[in-house]
């Protein structure tokens, strides 16, 4: 069974083909830079070779044919007629309140992730771009849109509303919404089958960082609180994001840096995180490169870093009644030993301890915690596109069915 997952970003494009039967990938590419003449889309077809087939890819949709020409090229495509295809899924940012769960794409869907787009207007636009050009290639497959909020759909009111008057709520649904849900939930179903318990006996705290980061409370597989909000831009520090600040500074930044409210933002998105309080650099191999030279500015950042990530580990503990495990994933999560030890110093009180062995092993996924730790320590690499490709076999075999 043949099932190609699509994932359009701000101005990329990644894909992946999975032989569902073995779960394994058949062959997978990106495109980069897209809208720009350095545009790029590079193929990786597996025991055949990679290539690059295109460059100048003017919008998401050349890009999505390009992808077609890689998959079904002469020398290094694994397709030869696109009826191959079991199904496609594709990433959708933000489902806002209508979309729980993944869903079979019909017109009225289409529609539905439209009136969603004044919550994501950077991303649903370009994932709506992907999903169309997909069905006009791929007409008589059936395809499949995967949300990255529904994971934190399950959230109670009490911690996704804020407390600002109830009718925006009700009139512009003004809420937290979260994301990298589908990271989280990968995670949390992969710390299932290494621990040997069943989700519904734990509460975990599971810990995406990337150059976006967030941080969620997951009780009994349910995602139940998140620190990313309404948009991308709350909850920890990250590589160019500010993370959690006083609201009222966005009137007082405007003011004294004579902007408005979007260059405010712009700020807060663009040039703070890592970036704003090193001066230097948004990447963390860079930082610490910095930190170990004993650079003022980039130790700090990193001290706010890690600081931000030990707090919302205490807090989402306290709000699920205890712990029973930590799971980092995404890029740093995975690859950084010291982010991993330096936020979780200071929470054995809470029975959670690193092993420094374990921590700095090269395995990409492995157990961290000490024998004596009473909270288990986890580093899952992270796997979005196999959710996608099992969410999508999952709703086409239910339609079908």
């Amino acid at each position: 069974m043949k099932t190609l997952v699509v994932n359009c970003g701000l101005s990329s494009l990644r894909y992946q083909l999975f032989d569902m039967k073995s779960q394994t990938i058949i062959a997978k590419g990106y495109a980069d830079h897209i809208g720009t003449a350095g545009s790029v889309l590079k193929h990786d077809a597996v025991g055949l070779g990679k290539i690059t087939i295109r460059s100048g890819l003017s919008n998401h949709a050349e890009a999505v044919k390009e992808m077609v020409s890689a998959l079904r090229d002469e020398d290094f495509g694994v397709v030869k007629d696109l009826g191959e295809m079991a199904a496609i899924g594709h990433r959708v940012v933000h489902g806002g309140e209508k979309f729980s769960d993944a869903v079979l794409i019909s017109r009225d869907v289409l529609g539905a992730i439209k009136a969603c787009v004044p919550l994501a207007p950077l991303h649903n636009p370009l994932n709506l771009m992907g999903i169309e050009a997909s069905i006009g290639l791929f007409q008589g497959v059936p395809h499949v849109a995967v949300f990255d909020t529904a994971f934190h759909q399950t959230m109670p009111k009490h911690a996704y509303l804020y407390a600002i008057p109830y009718d925006y709520y009700e009139k512009h649904g003004i809420r937290s919404y979260g994301f990298h849900g589908l990271s989280h939930q990968f995670a949390a179903g992969r710390a299932e089958r290494i621990l040997g318990r069943p989700l519904q006996d734990l509460r975990m705290v599971t810990i995406h960082l990337g150059n976006g980061c967030s941080i969620t409370a997951v009780k009994g597989g349910q995602s139940v609180d998140t620190s990313m909000g309404m948009t991308p831009l709350n909850g920890l520090m990250m590589g160019q994001r500010s993370g959690d600040i006083d609201p009222a500074l966005i009137p007082l930044l405007a003011e004294m840096e004579k902007t408005d409210a979007a260059g405010v933002l712009d700020i807060l998105n663009t040039r703070s995180g890592f970036m704003g309080v090193s001066g230097t650099s948004s990447d963390m191999v860079e930082l610490e490169r910095e930190v170990a030279e004993g650079r003022e500015r980039s130790v700090v950042a990193h001290e706010m870093f890690c600081y931000r990530i030990k707090k919302y580990i205490g807090a989402y503990a306290a709000s699920m009644g205890g712990l029973d495990a930590v799971v980092f994933t995404g890029g740093i999560g995975e690859h950084d030993p010291l982010v991993r030890s330096r936020a979780c110093e200071g929470l054995e009180f809470m029975g959670v301890e690193i092993d420094g062995v374990c921590n700095a092993s090269p395995e990409p996924e492995k157990t961290i915690s000490s024998a004596r730790s009473r909270v288990a320590v986890l580093v899952i690499p992270a796997n979005e596109e196999l959710v996608i490709a099992r969410e999508t076999v999952r709703v086409v075999g239910q339609a079908t069915s």
